[in-house]
């Protein structure tokens, strides 16, 4: 009697089965990942934002100029241009979902009710 060293199509087939079931739970996964990585994008450009406000204020205070800081300065004020999904202080989400941003007593501010400009600001 000989001996066969292989496996059976019984374990071949467990085995991809165990493999399409990881598969269908790590997909969802990876697709909440990207939509996670948009929005940290724009919180961490938000916080540059509001980082690149507060310190031109504090220039223009300890030059002795109080004027308030307008909304077509703001992206002058950063060191690196915004990207593609910011055009002017408005956030376009992976979804579509525009926020607007304005400037008001130095501060960037939104009004949107959507939850994703709700997360930008968190």
């Amino acid at each position: 009697m000989q001996r066969r060293n292989a496996f059976t199509m019984i374990e071949l087939v467990f085995v991809i089965v165990v493999i399409g079931i990881l598969a269908a739970v790590a997909i969802p996964k990876f697709a909440a990942t990207r939509d996670d990585a948009e929005i940290a994008k724009a919180r961490a450009a938000v916080g540059a934002m509001r980082s690149a406000i507060a310190t031109e204020r504090q220039k223009r205070i300890l030059k002795g100029n109080f004027s308030a800081i307008t909304n077509a300065e703001v992206p002058n004020l950063l060191e690196y241009p915004l990207d593609s999904h910011w055009s002017g202080l408005t956030y376009t989400a992976p979804d579509g979902t525009q926020c607007a941003f304005t400037v008001s007593n130095n501060k960037l501010i939104t009004n949107s009710t959507a939850n994703v400009c709700k997360q930008l600001t968190k």
